[in-house]
């Protein structure tokens, strides 16, 4: 197939051109760099610009004809949704629209959307599945959810096939160490918990140390950034004969204390990680975890990596390497 990789260059863009590379499917990586690295960039053609240019994107879907569009190019910063909310509806909803009316305009059928578990808010329960309740509590999961709302709108009214994959929290890297998680700021736990032994690294911090889980610490479900890519490789398949709009959550089914992933990287470096504990962040759920019964069900997925040490090394290995 030949597929558009919007967000090609950023942490789950990249690790999925990697993977429809292999597979020699032919790849164009669409990117504005606002926060992906060019180091990424390994597999596939470059085509640089912004889904705000309706002319870019027109160019880009005249050179050549594709058979389906993935989209990572979301901004992604809780509190930067809340500190700058029209940065995340101009790039997250009016792009994403700009995208999608190029693909009506030049009959694209298949959407992959990264969306995620932060549609559904404050959980009711610990175990999250489709039937939940989708109430944002932030710009950004607001964003997510009307892009959500669109595409169901747009395979009704315009036959445009899509899956939104709702993900809870992407980890590792590629086992080959040739890509891997880097952001910038770095906000996400499992980086900054494998930095914090780095030299030039800080001390990590853990925030809130009294919630109602066995060690005190916030609970979260981890997928390995392979295994998440395998599902949006079924859900080309899935397209092919279930046409509408689908939404499936996509985790490992297991949570995981902050304490646990620390005594898990411990173990993987090999020496103490430093840390302190903060007061809790406003917003925190204690568990978060995804029931991904559904995607089981319908697309046959099933996570390859679920053992938290073996996530971490995968990181580890290619922290230990990174120039970026």
């Amino acid at each position: 197939m030949n597929i558009l990789i919007c967000g090609g260059a950023g942490y789950i863009g990249s690790h999925m051109a990697k993977m429809l590379a292999t597979l020699d499917h032919k790849i164009t990586v669409f990117d504005n760099f606002s926060t992906g690295y060019r180091q990424a960039v390994k597999w596939g053609e470059l085509a640089e610009g912004d889904l705000l240019d309706q002319n870019a994107l027109d160019q880009l879907f005249n050179k050549q004809s594709f058979d389906a569009v993935m989209h990572f190019s979301a901004k992604s910063l809780v509190g930067e949704s809340m500190s700058n909310p029209a940065l995340y509806y101009r790039n997250n909803v009016i792009g994403t629209v700009n995208l999608l009316d190029a693909m009506v305009k030049y009959e694209v059928k298949k959407f992959v959307f990264s969306s995620s578990a932060s549609t559904f808010g404050n959980p009711l329960k610990d175990f999250i599945d489709e039937t939940h309740p989708q109430n944002p509590i932030n710009p950004y999961g607001q964003t997510k959810l009307m892009v959500e709302r669109i595409l169901k709108d747009y395979a009704q009214a315009y036959g445009l096939n899509s899956v939104s994959l709702r993900y809870f929290n992407a980890a590792g890297a590629d086992p080959e160490a040739e890509i891997g998680e880097a952001h910038n700021p770095e906000t996400h736990l499992i980086p900054n918990v494998l930095k914090a032994v780095l030299k030039g690294g800080k001390r990590l911090k853990v925030f809130g140390k009294d919630y109602a889980t066995a060690d005190g610490t916030c609970v979260r479900d981890y997928i390995h950034i392979n295994d998440l890519c395998t599902a949006h490789l079924q859900t080309l398949d899935y397209m092919g004969t279930k046409h509408g709009a689908h939404g499936f959550n996509l985790g490992n089914g297991k949570g995981f204390s902050i304490l646990e992933i620390i005594e898990a990287a411990q173990k993987v470096v090999g020496c103490e990680i430093p840390f302190d504990y903060e007061e809790r962040r406003p917003g925190d759920p204690a568990t978060l975890v995804a029931d991904s019964t559904l995607i089981h069900k319908e697309l046959g997925w099933q996570a390859d990596y679920t053992e938290l040490e073996e996530i971490l090394a995968t990181a580890w290995k290619w922290h230990q390497a990174q120039k970026w």
